[in-house]
């Protein structure tokens, strides 16, 4: 169960974490002797799956690693939940729900995603209207082990204590099991529309009010906007070969794509007509791959390498008003160009954006006062990407965006707080009453909730 201490990387490489200590518990026995025993296992002590997070919010340097992907069991499947430990993946349980035909709610595309991360911190995917985008909005009930060292079970009679949990990032207690609301599976039909920048803004008020899941594809360099829209529809043959090509497409050759040619172009002006031209050329593949068909909407689920390769990628993610978002995009598609204009720098894949109705279900939502749409920039990680986030951040914050704490990379306090306001005051206050020692808290956290001890 117990490793020597070593340096622990997110799953794209960009986030190291020192910890003293790396544990892997088989059961909650072993997870609450974890816990329980500060001299053995030091502070902060952090729980990890498969570490896809693009900030810092797993890093337990100094202290312990608590990677939690060996109580990954599925224990009971029924009509409409399904109950799993929380290191089990996310595709690996999508997978067996089909078997049983059924899915989850929200279907969102990072499959190493385990269920524990998923319970508590924030998650996307573009919904219909009347249902959630995130996935712990369909958490019902959640086993987990406090700071002391006790167990502890959440259910939905306890509603206060269920909505801060969904969002309280591992700060509050280490999940070690979780049930969620599932549903029987349902095909959608995937159709897709290009815009001008200008006829987006002017037609997204009639958009948002169609009842169609809502994905778009941002092109600030050519002023389009591409928008998807997913709708259910009846039973019927459902085509599983084209939603894995699509896969394909966006998980391994895009990235690999925009990595190699960065390498072995270094002239900035072919590079990007290089990938524009490639992006452009993919779109219009997977337009006819996927255009009217019947798709299941967990064939979008993809399996990723335990470890990333060549075709590793990365993002980070902001969410505005949707009321507000004509003038953001606008901005954003300005601020891009400008960017590259004065420092040579712009995304080497692709900028996408989700629409995700008004969510009040876990203490920090993003879309906690209204429907958003996100803006998600996607890069290899190249070099000029970190620059370009602390910039990035900056618009963000500035045009009234909301961060994830483990999807936002570099954000501030002040960010921080200008986002959540009194909600975040809140759940730092609880966190502090509830770890007054810090067991679970690490620097991130400490920066980020201003805690004064550490």
């Amino acid at each position: 169960m117990r490793k020597a201490k070593a340096e622990i990387t997110n799953w794209e490489g960009s986030i190291a974490s020192h910890p003293r200590i790396v544990v892997s518990p088989k059961n909650v026995k072993e997870l609450t002797d974890i816990v329980s025993n500060a001299k053995n296992y030091p502070s902060p002590v952090r729980a990890v799956g498969s570490n896809c997070s693009t900030t810092r919010c797993a890093v337990a340097d100094r202290g312990t690693l608590v990677d939690m992907r060996q109580m990954n069991s599925i224990l009971e499947i029924g009509r409409e939940t399904v109950r799993v430990q929380a290191g089990a993946l996310y595709i690996d349980v999508a997978e067996r729900l089909k078997e049983h035909g059924l899915e989850f709610y929200v279907n969102v595309e990072l499959g190493n995603l385990t269920i524990g991360s998923a319970a508590c911190g924030g998650t996307k995917d573009s919904s219909v209207a009347g249902e959630f985008g995130q996935l712990s909005s369909y958490v019902c009930g959640m086993k987990l082990v406090t700071p002391t060292g006790r167990e502890m079970v959440v259910t939905e009679k306890q509603q206060d204590l269920l909505r801060v949990m969904r969002s309280s990032y591992g700060l509050l207690g280490i999940i070690y099991e979780v049930t969620l609301k599932v549903r029987p599976l349902h095909p959608v039909t995937v159709d897709r529309t290009s815009f001008t920048l200008a006829e987006f803004t002017e037609n997204l008020p009639l958009l948002t009010q169609r009842d169609e899941a809502m994905k778009l594809y941002l092109y600030p360099f050519a002023d389009k906007v591409t928008v998807e829209f997913r709708t259910i529809c009846e039973d019927g043959k459902v085509g599983r070969l084209p939603a894995r090509l699509r896969n394909w497409a966006y998980k391994t050759a895009t990235p690999a794509f925009g990595r190699l040619v960065t390498k072995l172009v270094p002239m900035r002006g072919a590079r990007y007509y290089l990938i524009d031209l490639f992006s452009s050329a993919l779109q219009r593949t997977t337009d006819r791959l996927v255009a009217g068909r019947k798709l299941l909407p967990s064939d979008q689920i993809k399996r990723f390498a335990a470890r990333s390769g060549f075709s590793k990628y990365t993002y980070s993610t902001w969410a505005f008003p949707v009321d507000k978002f004509p003038t953001v995009l606008n901005s954003y598609f300005e601020f891009c160009r400008t960017y590259y204009r004065d420092n040579g720098y712009r995304c080497n894949l692709f900028n996408v954006a989700h629409r995700i109705h008004q969510d009040r279900n876990a203490q920090l939502s993003y879309s906690f006062d209204g429907p958003v749409l996100t803006l998600d920039p996607v890069s290899t990680g190249d070099e000029g990407w970190e620059d370009f986030l602390v910039d990035y951040n900056e618009f963000c914050s500035r045009h009234g965006g909301v961060p994830l704490f483990n999807q936002t990379r570099a954000i501030t306090r002040d960010q921080a707080r200008n986002a959540f306001g009194h909600r975040l005051k809140s759940f730092t206050g609880l966190r502090e009453k509830v770890d007054p020692n810090n067991r679970f808290c690490n620097q991130y956290f400490m920066q980020l909730l201003g805690t004064s001890r550490y």
